[in-house]
């Protein structure tokens, strides 16, 4: 969980604790603190990576697109790359639904649409390291706040999508 609960315009600053709960767990903790999942975010809970592990603790840091350089807008690639130029790293592939469950604070989004094959407004994209080579395959997750109510969505693109500079992304930091 969040070490606080304090928060910078939106933006976790803190240290989230990640891994130690079963998937059953998970799944509870998730369910009991009234959070909704995609079927994107239902497929990637079924990947092995949610099998029980050591508990850590990782700082998030949270960086826009246009932050790491890109006026234009980038790639997933680019984001990746030039995050870790600027001594950021990927988060595990588990951080996803232990930051929903610990950053309560995350503001209402600016609109109700939850699927428009952009990057939704509001959204915080957990930078991971993709699961699967399948385009198909959800690349990770984002967690949003529709109408006062917490979502942890699992997305998917190509290495050719181009996030707009004001895309919003976690990082290990």
């Amino acid at each position: 969980m969040l070490e606080s609960d304090r928060s910078d315009e939106g933006n976790p600053h803190e240290s989230v604790r990640v891994g130690g709960l079963t998937r059953a767990e998970l799944r509870t903790a998730l369910n009991a603190g009234g959070v909704l999942l995609n079927a994107h975010a239902e497929t990637l809970l079924e990947h092995a990576v949610f099998d029980t592990r050591e508990p850590e603790t990782i700082r998030i840091v949270v960086r826009d697109v246009g932050d790491l350089g890109f006026a234009e807008g980038a790639t997933l690639p680019d984001v990746y790359a030039a995050a870790q130029s600027h001594g950021l790293a990927l988060c595990p592939p588990d951080t996803g639904p232990y930051l929903r469950l610990a950053w309560t604070s995350q503001p209402n989004a600016p609109d109700t649409v939850l699927s428009a094959g952009r990057s939704p407004a509001g959204s915080l994209k957990v930078a991971s390291a993709p699961l699967s080579d399948d385009v198909e395959y959800p690349k990770g997750f984002y967690l949003r706040v529709v109408d006062h109510q917490q979502w942890l969505r699992g997305y998917r693109c190509d290495d050719e999508y181009v996030y707009e500079p004001g895309d919003r992304f976690a990082f290990r930091g």
